[in-house]
């Protein structure tokens, strides 16, 4: 894919209109989206240099200037991948390209050639890119470090080789000088006590060896030769460029051992007394740190449990946080007391083992599966079962990212769960390649789909258990492969997300929704429209205004359409939503949140959101044949309704639903049995 998550912009340097448009065609037949402009004159591609380009294809020779001179005028202006065309395979016209300046010369036959190298030079660019944002994000974020070191009112020092080469105005304080050139190339252990001086020298020697044992508790001594109760605190650090390390200092205090408790608390789960999330990622920025330095290697282990929202529904939120709780006493049996162990989200728990690789660790890892899945649990005098699905990644001196590791940990357990769960599976980097290839042509087929207007729009009537006879469909979209097959929404969307397209997706459908509305609607129809919209658009705060002027441009009333965010989407971006469901409320158009109740606390984001109407999610409706289950139902229902909320009920699949949910109160039913998602707005709301 190219630089721009959109389109390859391409420069052509060929006399032929017809054979730049065979070149597009190439590239767009690899899965590139392509915006080209062929160059037509010196002046024209001097124009054309005023703005940013990702690649340039030239023939050797044009009617008004040579591959060489175009090369030698871009390489002036921009940094730009220059590939030239050949007629044939020519071994010394590629050595004299290479030795002009461009990155490559391919014979025009050879297709399959070319897309290869337009990938490479496409990724290099990248990479350059990147790597230039990334040298400016530095050099700043150094100027502020600095700033904070100089006003800081933490003494801080850092030391390399044990000499000081760097003290803040707080740490020439504490030991009583008053000009830093005093510490210069001093070595620090002569502000120990004599009495600690071994111990800090052999601290200082291996604290990296230590894990996250980095801090001392010692005596030092201030120029007066007072002696000072220190807490040090070790860290890897660059200074200049150079290694080194970052030294905090905190004199102890009587709040010491207060703070440290406030510390523990802030760092666990109040349920089930593991780490929190934060703690956890937090501690991993340490491992990666090893990882790199020692190139010691750590494992992952990511548990997600099976069903989980089914059980919260069976057996209620407390139920559920006794399962949690004593699935994590199981894990704390199961591992050395140091090992690092956390909640991750509300259905899974995350392991650090430290020094040890994945493959070594499968074995127990299977044994505690097989323990979890034997044990018997309790939860409101009722016996529960559950099992796991364990996704295992490496944090290695060859991914070293955190945040790498838990998504591949946490996509593997997602994978094993949809597949009926209860099993283990290891990161394989051959399955990542693959997985990688998988989602560039997905994001490919994405882009192609948009450009070419290809998404399917479905419809699916919601219906009203309570005598409103307006007709009213929810609005799913479709993707689909170049065989004609659908792509399951939970591919292309996450696939849509990761290249930044998600909004650009939520715009056409909303844009092609409102169009067929608008003529359905001059049919004389009063219809009604419910949008499905992804996280991206919560933070887009351009897009009510947009929908405003479609809405005036169709004259369309703002009440014919309505939009539904998942319930997970509004927690994570909670002040976005709140001030785009303001905006939205402002304009008269519907809102309601979808997936409702699997979040713990369910309803707090009804406290901050304006919404009109909650949609329940599926699991709380997909098996009604207990009691309990009705209750369960029955009860969210209630306290929807005692917040003013409507209540949308999916997934009725049978006529036998439809009496139970019209007891338990629901406003609004949909699914299947109803009608299937359909091409066309068809549905005879006048039957009901």
């Amino acid at each position: 894919m190219g630089t721009d998550t959109n389109a390859i912009r391409l420069l052509i340097l060929e006399d032929s209109q017809n054979n730049a448009e065979h070149l597009v065609s190439i590239l767009r037949n690899a899965g590139h989206a392509t915006r080209a402009h062929r160059i037509s004159s010196l002046e024209d591609l001097q124009e054309s240099l005023q703005q940013t380009w990702d690649l340039c294809l030239a023939i050797p020779e044009t009617s008004f200037m040579s591959a060489t001179q175009a090369c030698t005028l871009i390489g002036q202006a921009r940094d730009l991948p220059f590939i030239l065309l050949l007629e044939e395979e020519s071994t010394e016209a590629r050595r004299e390209a290479l030795n002009q300046g461009m990155q490559d010369a391919v014979p025009v036959s050879a297709e399959s050639l070319l897309t290869l190298v337009v990938k490479r030079e496409l990724t290099n660019l990248t990479a350059r890119r990147q790597q230039r944002i990334a040298e400016q994000a530095l050099r700043e974020a150094e100027k502020r470090c600095q700033l904070l070191l100089d006003s800081s009112v933490d003494a801080i020092a850092y030391v390399h080789d044990g000499m000081h080469i760097y003290a803040n105005q707080a740490y020439l304080q504490l030991f009583g000088y008053d000009d830093p050139d005093d510490l210069a190339a001093e070595p620090m252990v002569g502000l120990i006590a004599a009495k600690d001086q071994s111990a800090f020298k052999d601290f200082l020697r291996h604290y990296i060896d230590r894990g996250e044992c980095n801090e001392m508790r010692c005596s030092g001594v201030d120029i007066e030769g007072r002696e000072l109760p220190l807490l040090l605190t070790f860290s890897p650090a660059t200074y200049d460029g150079e290694p080194c390390t970052q030294v905090v200092i905190r004199v102890e205090t009587a709040s010491a051992e207060f703070e440290e408790k406030l510390k523990v608390m802030t760092s666990q789960d109040l349920v089930t007394g593991l780490y929190n999330r934060n703690y956890f990622q937090e501690q991993l920025e340490s491992i990666s740190e090893h990882a790199v330095r020692l190139g010691r290697p750590s494992t992952l282990a990511y548990l997600s449990i099976d069903g989980f929202n089914s059980l919260q529904a069976d057996i209620g939120i407390g139920g559920a946080d006794l399962v949690l709780t004593d699935l994590a006493q199981i894990l704390k049996e199961s591992f050395p007391a140091e090992t690092l162990m956390a909640r991750f989200g509300d259905d899974a728990c995350s392991i650090l083992i430290e020094g040890q690789e994945p493959e070594s660790q499968a074995e127990q890892l299977e044994q505690l599966r097989q323990r979890i899945e034997s044990n018997l649990f309790e939860a409101n005098g009722r016996t529960v079962q559950i099992t796991v699905s364990v996704g295992v990644a490496a944090i290695s001196e060859t991914s070293p990212k955190p945040a790498e590791a838990i998504d591949r940990a946490h996509r593997l357990a997602d994978q094993l769960s949809q597949a009926g769960g209860n099993a283990i599976k290891l990161f394989n980097p051959l399955d990542e390649l693959a997985h990688q290839a998988n989602r560039g042509d997905l994001i490919a087929l994405i882009q192609h789909t948009l450009e070419t207007n290809a998404f399917r729009l479905l419809f699916q009537p919601i219906i009203s258990l309570r005598g409103d006879n307006a007709e009213q469909y929810e609005v799913f979209l479709r993707l689909l492969n170049r065989e004609g097959e659908e792509v399951p929404a939970g591919d292309f969307l996450p696939a849509a997300q990761e290249a930044g397209l998600a909004g650009t997706i939520d715009r056409w459908m909303i844009e092609r929704a409102i169009k067929l509305l608008a003529n359905h609607r001059n049919k004389g129809a009063d219809t009604h429209l419910l949008l499905n919209l992804t996280g991206a658009s919560l933070q887009d705060p351009e897009l009510v205004p947009w929908i405003s002027g479609l809405l005036k441009a169709a004259r369309l009333p703002a009440d014919a359409i309505g939009f539904q965010f998942n319930d997970a989407d509004a927690n994570t971006y909670m002040k976005q939503a709140k001030i785009l469901t303001e905006a939205m409320a402002a304009l008269h158009c519907k809102i309601s949140l979808r997936h409702f109740g699997c979040a713990l606390n369910p309803y707090a984001a009804l406290k901050h959101l304006h919404v009109d109407a909650v949609k329940i999610d599926g699991s709380f409706s997909r098996d009604l044949s207990s009691p309990e289950a009705v209750e369960t139902l029955k009860d969210m229902i209630s306290a929807l309704h005692s917040q003013g909320k409507l209540t949308i009920v999916p997934f009725v699949d049978s006529a036998a639903m439809i009496p139970t949910l019209w007891q338990a109160g629901a406003n609004y039913i949909q699914g299947h049995y109803l009608q299937a998602p359909s091409d066309s707005m068809n549905y005879d709301f006048s039957a009901e």
